[in-house]
């Protein structure tokens, strides 16, 4: 438990570090992620990953 503890402190101590569009380039990656992960346990269909993915990108700016 201690080292789950450490992990979470070395990660929000990296976040903080991190300018805005890093974090919010990581939190694009991080909504991708979930997005493929759903997409691969076939929770959402191509079309709703694709308008997702879209409005996603729309949304925070990232190309």
């Amino acid at each position: 438990m201690a080292l789950d503890l450490h992990a979470k402190t070395k990660a929000q101590a990296a976040w903080e570090h991190m300018t805005r569009e890093q974090k919010n380039r990581q939190l694009f990656l991080n909504q991708k992620a979930l997005l493929d992960c759903f997409l691969e346990r076939r929770a959402i269909s191509r079309a709703q990953y694709e308008k997702s993915l879209g409005d996603l990108i729309a949304k925070m700016h990232v190309a």
